[in-house]
């Protein structure tokens, strides 16, 4: 299989970017690694491919990447020629729905913090029609609306949303799975978008940067109520098999360290872990343990993240790379995320103060410096869905200074962190960190 990033993005082999590519060659391979896990296992483990390409398709067409569309909708015509005219339907009735609101792109989204109420988004859910309800069954329907939740308002994830997958036949594993792929999809798209933005930018530089479409904020609407009323249901079904974690302490506002996180559903006990998920991820880490569900996947990703954020031997500075994941992060309303990276941004910069007005004041809050201005203005145009990162945004990084290499590696830090938001959104939530534990 060749490699799908550059094929999606149209760069052929050897070319100047796919060179630039193998500058982070463990993170090229183990992207192509990611996607033959979840997309071509050789045992797909209770996901089947028709599931697996269904999701897929349905997911590329949501982000608005034709040619990903195209090409998981030939695998999936493969597996089930009917199913692939089915979920080409129901993409033209979300793409439309989309298209609605076209003066406000997602991520959409209502933050369960008060404190964070002023940037609500709310934005179109989706709902199948009866007969894609009988041509695909309830169980691939209720994938594609994870699959609606995770690209499109991945904040609002909440436990109700794995009980629906439970109610319809999804189990641990499954669910893993699922999210995995929609999660990848997401970064697979976003690179493959920004790639061939960088492969089409003009050699001159100082190109305006087009402004990107207003997001007004609401007071939280009724979007999403009927599903909330499902899912009230859902939970109830399936007991304890969903954690609710009442007596949780939240965070309410985005800030530097001091934040746990608390699965929803059960990971792998330590003492029931394989040699081969031991292998995969940090054994004492309920996140990993979680993810270890597919371990062929999680192993891809780790050091696919290894080498976009720690190979240092070229290209972005640290600090740069980490303020990349914290804009997307911030954007896509992972408090923990945003946590993490704004911390480490912090102690690879020594500029506290600076990371904290991306976080108290959001993405458009300006930072004052022209090469990490630019690294947001980027991170959040990859971000923002369908994706609004263009030739000119490419021209914005040059003109502040970036070499193409070091733009590559902005878009890999971005990219990735749409991967690594929609996991910690979707299968857990943040706990607020007593001193010292």
């Amino acid at each position: 299989m060749p490699d799908v990033i550059n094929a999606l993005a149209g760069i052929a082999t050897g070319d100047p970017l796919d060179q630039l590519r193998d500058h982070r060659a463990q993170a090229k391979e183990n992207a192509q690694l990611s996607f033959e896990a979840l997309l071509e296992p050789e045992d797909p483990r209770g996901v089947s491919y028709r599931e697996r390409y269904a999701v897929a398709a349905f997911t590329a067409g949501l982000l608005g990447s034709d040619s990903a569309e195209e090409f998981y909708r030939d695998l999936l015509r493969d597996e089930d020629e009917a199913a692939s005219w089915s979920v080409a339907e129901l993409l033209d009735e979300a793409v439309l729905a989309l298209d609605s609101r076209a003066e406000v792109r997602g991520p959409y989204g209502i933050f369960e913090s008060a404190a964070l109420s002023a940037e609500n988004v709310p934005g179109p859910w989706f709902t199948a029609d009866a007969q894609s309800q009988e041509t695909l069954g309830a169980r691939l329907i209720a994938g594609l609306e994870f699959a609606h939740l995770l690209a499109l308002h991945p904040r609002d994830s909440r436990p109700a949303h794995l009980a629906l997958l439970f109610e319809a036949g999804w189990d641990e594993d499954g669910i893993v799975t699922l999210a995995q792929l929609v999660s990848f999809l997401n970064f697979q798209i976003r690179i493959s978008t920004g790639l061939a933005a960088l492969a089409h930018a003009p050699t001159a530089t100082g190109a305006p940067v087009p402004d990107s479409p207003p997001r007004e904020p609401d007071d939280g609407g009724t979007d999403g109520a009927a599903a909330s009323a499902r899912g009230a249901d859902a939970l109830a079904a399936v007991g304890d098999r969903v954690n609710m974690y009442p007596d949780l302490k939240r965070p309410e506002l985005f800030q530097q360290s001091g934040l746990g996180w608390v699965p929803w559903i059960a990971p792998v006990a330590e003492a029931d872990l394989t040699k081969v998920q031991r292998e995969a991820g940090r054994a004492k880490n309920p996140y990993f343990r979680l993810l270890a569900r597919d371990p062929a996947a999680l192993r891809a990703r780790t050091l696919t993240d290894l080498d976009i954020f720690f190979n240092t031997t070229d290209g972005l500075g640290r600090a740069e790379r980490e303020l990349a994941a914290t804009a997307a992060s911030r954007l896509n309303g992972c408090l923990l995320c945003a946590s993490i990276h704004s911390d480490r941004a912090t102690e690879e910069s020594g500029r506290r103060d600076t990371v904290q007005v991306l976080l108290d004041e959001g993405v458009a809050g300006r930072l004052g410096d022209p090469v990490w201005d630019a690294v947001v203005e980027a991170s959040v145009a990859l971000t923002l869905t369908p994706q609004a990162f263009g030739p000119a945004h490419v021209s914005a990084l040059r003109e502040a200074g970036l070499e193409d290499g070091d733009i590559v590696d902005a878009l890999n830090c971005a990219a990735f962190f749409n991967w690594a938001n929609r996991l910690m959104l979707s299968l857990g939530e943040p706990e607020q960190l007593t001193p010292g534990k």
